[in-house]
């Protein structure tokens, strides 16, 4: 939706000298839809550029990352003169979005990422998509040519706001200055509101240039865009009457539950009802993994134990989670005898895979009390359910079928031993960021999380290259965490520029990259369904290779810390002088075997009943299994 058509032709404004910051006055009540403090700001005159920094400052933005270009440059011209804002000169576009991705994970606010026209606005594409994904709370800001010449397919012209509208909550496309304030304020709310996501914003360069009347806080206005942040009282109590008659409940825990910031709540539910607790790729750290009633991961690589329990209850009490494929396996075959209770924010979400027995629209911040207090009111008049037979299952299943690894055939390290170590030695108050593939898997299934916003990853998406520049804004939010980036060597290669970036800016990020010389997931594929037949998936990064690229060397180019280890004995060792370094980041280039694969596995196209421990290994189930 645009908030306006291209201007009438028109010569481009003459740059006008800076207003003074304009007075703040008072600060309006707590109950405007404007985040930041909301001061107020009486109308001033300003250039459309210091309007959109202004904006921002109000906004309550402390960190953006960008890249400048011709028809984003009034704007940076402006942001010159902030003191408010420090900017991140990234390497590429992408890396922008990635980081402010990150930060937006770690810190709960909103990501800024800022590019110019044409190929500056398109290398944010897939940082964009990747946060539509994953419902990440996300601003992205980019110049566009003067409006003008809008349609005319002038020099770095590109449709940004037509490419990206599959994939954000909302596009808005400004092309008057007084139009920033308000733009600005409604996309801030809509990217952090309801289900969070990205919003695009793109300004013309007549509209940077441009003179405006600034005031503040705007009004925001948007019709139709209303959400229902309490669950309905009577879905609660109905949910909690299947609550109460189940005999095999499951707390199917995704996502949202992290973005609703509901971790303590759920903990409390689930105590109250003591019934097992699974925690989706993207929930891990919403539930103690060291808790009792956390019994793993679900999902294609998934732990035995969660993937059964969700396949033999008879009742999912779905919160923030959507129903994935990656989840479900052959969907009509997920979970066939349960009841569906589905809690989440966006009733796009509810019934859109699996029908749900009991949908409540709303917050899992406030539903999750909601349910609490009700079960709390039944269970006094009735009793609790007793789960101890379903306990008795899920034990068995734990003890039987753990998370493990078998050590390597071939003299090389184990990749699941490495990224084991790297969790016990730095601990759950660091963060981890992974990118995408097997060492993905391996870090969210060896690595033990005790709080949310500890565990990073692209998890819909899938996009390769996003550790670390995610780990590089995760830093910048939470500068005091240890922060890892867990990264293939494919993923590595894909984004490691961003390192300059890093060392320019005091950024001590540290990366593991485990390096098995190999598209190591693909890889795996080709093994299991391909015949064994490689192609394409050898990059000559690893153990008897050429090593092009050196990581080591190249992470001395960058300026970081080069590392590698290529025995077992030397892991320990390795990661702890990589945690005591914190003045520059640290590269790790940790040789391991490209035969290691993840296990378990449920390939695709098949029930979740036929999950694999092992090539052609499947558990033996006993009879009441």
């Amino acid at each position: 939706m645009s908030n306006g058509t291209p201007a009438s032709p028109a010569l481009p404004a003459k740059p006008a000298n800076r207003s003074k910051d304009a007075a703040v006055s008072s600060v309006v009540e707590a109950s405007s839809l404007v985040q930041g403090p909301n001061n107020i700001i009486a109308p001033t005159e300003m250039l459309g550029s210091q309007a959109i920094v202004r904006s921002l400052e109000e906004l309550g933005v402390k960190d953006v990352f960008g890249l400048p270009g011709g028809a984003i440059m009034p704007t940076y011209d402006s942001l010159m003169d902030s003191t408010k804002i420090n900017h991140i000169l990234v390497r590429h576009e992408q890396g922008s979005g990635h980081a402010a991705q990150g930060y937006a994970m770690v810190t709960g606010e909103v990501g800024v990422c800022i590019a110019t026209s044409g190929p500056g606005a398109t290398n944010l594409v897939t940082a964009i998509a990747d946060a539509h994904m994953d419902s990440v709370p996300m601003v992205a800001i980019t110049g566009q040519v003067h409006s003008a010449f809008i349609g005319s397919d002038a020099f770095q012209e590109a449709d940004i706001m037509g490419i990206t509208m599959p994939i954000t909550k909302h596009s808005f496309l400004v092309t008057k200055a007084e139009e920033i304030p308000q733009v600005l304020a409604s996309a801030f709310h809509i990217a952090s509101t309801g289900r969070p996501g990205p919003v695009l914003v793109d300004i013309t360069k007549d509209a940077q240039q441009g003179k405006g009347m600034f005031s503040w806080p705007p009004k925001i206005d948007l019709p139709g865009y209303k959400i229902v942040v309490r669950g309905h009282n009577k879905q609660v109590r109905e949910a909690a009457k299947l609550i109460a008659a189940s005999s095999r409940p499951v707390f199917y825990v995704g996502g949202g539950v992290i973005k609703a910031h509901a971790a303590n709540e759920l903990k409390e539910f689930a105590e109250l009802l003591g019934a097992p607790v699974v925690t989706t790729l993207q929930a891990r750290g919403a539930f103690p993994d060291s808790h009792e009633l956390h019994v793993g991961m679900p999902g294609m690589h998934g732990s035995v134990s969660a993937v059964t329990a969700l396949q033999q209850s008879d009742l999912l009490i779905t919160l923030g989670a959507r129903f994935d494929d990656r989840v479900t396996g052959v969907l009509p075959t997920f979970a066939p005898h349960a009841k569906v209770i589905h809690a989440d924010i966006d009733p796009a979400e509810i019934s859109k895979n699996r029908t749900a027995d009991i949908p409540i629209v709303g917050s899992v911040k406030e539903i999750i009390p909601e349910l609490t207090e009700a079960c709390r009111s039944l269970f006094a008049e009735q009793g609790a359910p007793d789960l101890s037979s379903w306990w008795t299952t899920i034990g068995r299943l734990r003890e039987t079928y753990p998370i493990g690894f078998t050590e390597t055939q071939d003299g090389l390290s184990a990749p699941q031993h490495v990224i084991q170590r790297i969790g016990e030695l730095t601990g759950p108050e660091a963060v981890y960021v992974a990118g995408v593939g097997q060492h993905q898997m391996w870090a969210a299934q060896f690595i033990k999380y005790e709080r949310p916003h500890s565990w990073l990853n692209s998890g819909g998406l899938g996009t390769m290259g996003y550790s670390v520049p995610a780990a590089m804004g995760a830093k910048v939010g939470n500068p005091d965490r240890v922060v890892w980036a867990i990264d293939g060597d494919g993923c590595f290669q894909m984004t490691n520029q961003e390192l300059a970036t890093c060392v320019i800016n005091n950024i001590p990020i540290k990366v593991a990259i485990i390096n098995n010389s190999s598209l190591g997931m693909v890889r795996q594929w080709q093994t299991l369904f391909y015949d064994s037949r490689y192609s394409n998936t050898d990059l000559n990064t690893g153990h008897g290779t050429a090593r092009v690229p050196d990581f080591v060397k190249l992470a001395d180019a960058y300026g970081c810390v080069g590392l590698r280890c290529e025995r077992d004995e030397d892991i320990d060792a390795t990661i702890q002088q990589a945690l005591a370094i914190n003045d520059r980041p640290v590269v790790i280039d940790f040789v391991v075997s490209r035969d290691s694969m993840v296990w378990p596995m449920v390939p695709t196209g098949v029930s979740n009943d036929l999950i694999q421990i092992a090539r052609g290994m499947t558990p033996e189930w006993e009879e009441e299994d």
